[in-house]
């Protein structure tokens, strides 16, 4: 039996590529987007009442992880991509149906606009369905998950003092907290854990329509070289 599922609206996001968005939402505040609905939910209608509510899940697809075969077992990075286990019990965006879902915070609510922060969705992405958080029934406090029991250990973020100006004035343009994006994204370490990057080597991910680039100059440091406009 199969079904046949249409987005509701497509996430306007501060990501454009898959590398270096955070592998759970929440861990970078200062990443934001829009939610821009279509029609029918572009009326005011279909979000009244959304105001009165501080978070909402989003059912949503990994649309540039779509696959026809169906993984049974993956490789989920929080284990340093060298173990495998059964795909039910991770969160990789390798899924059955391609399905994922975020709680993210509700900055703003307008008729065929959600405005949101805290999101780990990339440009693009489709959204298929929103419902409100609801604290007494989605927070669990007895809840234990021993594969992932606490957030990933963050690492240390350095600016080089022209990297650090650029970011500042990009912020100043776009009015949106560049620095701290880059910062709390950084801090994850988006590097697949089995690399060990010299410190020549460099790495780069575009955040909004900007090229970060950084190094890794010791072991447990990042270092930001610089923030400029990406080539189109």
């Amino acid at each position: 039996m199969t079904y046949n599922v249409s987005p509701i609206g497509f996430v306007r996001s501060c990501f454009k590529e898959k590398f270096a968005i955070p592998r759970q939402p929440q861990l970078a505040p200062a990443a934001r987007g829009v939610l821009e609905l279509v029609a029918p939910f572009d009326q005011g209608d279909a979000v009244q009442g959304l105001e009165q509510v501080s978070h909402v899940w989003l059912l949503f697809l990994f649309h540039q992880a779509l696959e026809d075969k169906p993984r049974l077992k993956v490789r989920p990075p929080r284990l340093g991509g060298n173990k495998s286990m059964g795909v039910f019990a991770t969160r990789a965006t390798h899924r059955p149906n391609g399905i994922g879902q975020s709680v993210v915070k509700l900055e703003r609510v307008e008729a065929g606009r959600l405005w949101l922060s805290g999101i780990d969705l990339l440009d693009g992405t489709p959204v298929l369905d929103i419902k409100p958080y609801v604290p007494y029934a989605d927070i669990i406090g007895s809840a234990t998950n021993s594969i992932a029991s606490a957030a990933p250990d963050l690492i240390a973020v350095q600016w080089a003092d022209t990297a650090l100006l650029q970011a500042r004035d990009h912020a100043v343009r776009l009015e949106e907290p560049l620095v701290e994006l880059i910062e709390q994204c950084l801090a994850q370490d988006p590097r697949p854990a089995y690399q060990v990057p010299t410190a020549e080597r460099e790495y780069g991910a575009q955040f909004w329509d900007l090229d970060v680039r950084w190094h890794y100059p010791e072991p447990g440091m990042i270092r930001v070289l610089e923030v400029v406009p990406a080539v189109k």
